[in-house]
């Protein structure tokens, strides 16, 4: 959430920076600054006529002690319409600090300045490409045949057990999908990150704390019974952890990773883009998240993102870094590099993470702050997320590049915990 301050003061740069993240309501700006001084004139008003009725309520009691009768049931009449005048005051304040936060929440957060302009995805600027796309054997196949041809992943029995987007895995494949899980939480230990294992459900303050509520209910499945949600993402609640907190600066960053199933609603368009594990509703991901002074976050993102390079290097995919132009930028982040692994078979790059820097407007909505060494007044921290990594592409991916006529070959970093060096 937007910080009401920095609306007030920069008014016209809000609404620039909105207007290049593609929002298409700029003048909800102005109708926040006007909700905000009725709300602090309201204040106003009611601090001073609390003010009065305190300064009444002691001079009743004066009144009392030298006995002025009449003067006292003037005092206590006046009082009377003090109170009822601050009741008024208070309800007014109340309805104006709801409608208030009602519009807050519609706001996105606002582009860094290295944001691209541009609409859609076709506009992300790309930042680097690393590695050679494979030269496939002839009659190669797509991840989906592979899968059905080595009996590793069943589409058609998760359909029949939940819907479509929802495989099962079998034999080599359950066991590849293990590995990779494993690999990338060891390999997340050694560059510091603390390993959780927090509920894959969350309440509707969680998901307001991290943006995705009210923004995402019609992506997240809601169970309606008890009014939790299924986390799209582990960011969810790892960075709730910290909702409603005040950590010292000594605790900076706080670094967490975790391993959930992911589910998402937004599947369900027809065609080859969205083929076997091209787009699920229920899929493994790890996770980073980092809690950092604001000072540092751009540093920090730019080592995230270099991290998850890494990955994609020992896992021998050829990759490339985009960074997100405006359109196509999350509600709440500031700054996103995606990256995106190429699918021979499919020839065509596949998302298997987004690195993203949310600066204040997590933290804003979470009340999550540090106190500064030097014992002064608490800011609000930077918070930063990260895909290290999303599975379901990365092993289409696999798969595709990997395949010879003895069978698919695991890279060399995978075979420790895979137990196979070929998935025959």
């Amino acid at each position: 959430m937007l910080q009401i301050s920095y609306i007030r003061e920069q008014k016209e740069t809000v609404k620039e920076r909105l207007i290049l993240k593609n929002f298409k309501e700029p003048e909800l700006v102005d109708e926040v600054i006007r909700l905000d001084e009725l709300r602090r004139r309201t204040q106003s008003q009611l601090d001073n006529v609390q003010a009065q009725a305190n300064n009444m309520a002691k001079s009743i009691g004066e009144l009392v002690k030298t006995g002025q009768r009449d003067e006292m049931e003037k005092a206590r009449h006046t009082s009377v319409l003090l109170k009822e005048d601050a009741r008024q005051l208070a309800e007014e304040l109340a309805e104006y600090e709801q409608k208030l936060e009602d519009a807050l929440v519609q706001l996105p957060n606002l582009p860094h300045d290295s944001v691209p302009r541009g609409n859609t995805a076709e506009d992300n600027e790309v930042m680097l490409s690393q590695g050679s796309k494979p030269s496939l054997p002839a009659g190669a196949l797509p991840h989906w045949e592979l899968a059905a041809k080595y009996d590793i992943i069943d589409f058609e029995l998760g359909t029949k057990i939940t819907g479509a987007g929802f495989p099962v895995y079998k034999g080599n494949g359950a066991k590849l999908q293990r590995a990779l899980i494993n690999f990338f939480l060891d390999e997340a230990g050694k560059a510091g990150y603390r390993e959780v294992q927090p509920p894959v459900l969350v309440n509707e303050q969680s998901g307001f704390g991290t943006g995705q509520l009210p923004d995402k209910e019609g992506q997240m499945y809601h169970i309606t019974g008890d009014n939790l949600y299924l986390v799209p993402t582990a960011e969810v609640p790892i960075t709730n952890f910290y909702r409603d907190t005040i950590l010292s600066e000594e605790e900076l960053p706080a670094k967490n990773t975790a391993y959930t199933p992911c589910f998402r609603r937004e599947a369900g368009s027809y065609g080859a883009h969205v083929r076997g594990l091209n787009r699920l509703h229920q899929f493994d991901k790890v996770e980073i998240v980092q809690v950092v002074h604001p000072d540092n976050s751009y540093k920090v993102l730019e080592s995230m993102c270099v991290y998850v390079q890494s990955l994609l290097e020992k896992l021998e995919l050829p990759y490339r870094v985009l960074k997100l132009c405006g359109g196509d930028l999350g509600f709440a982040s500031a700054l996103t590099y995606d990256l995106e692994v190429f699918s021979a078979a499919q020839d065509r790059w596949l998302e298997v993470s987004s690195v993203s820097n949310f600066e204040t407007f997590q933290a804003n909505r979470l009340k999550l702050r540090f106190r500064p060494r030097d014992g002064g007044k608490p800011q609000l921290v930077h918070t930063l997320n990260g895909s290290a990594l999303a599975l379901p592409r990365i092993v289409a991916a696999l798969l595709e590049n990997n395949q010879t006529p003895e069978g698919i070959r695991m890279p060399a970093a995978l075979v420790p915990y895979t137990g196979f060096e070929v998935l025959r």
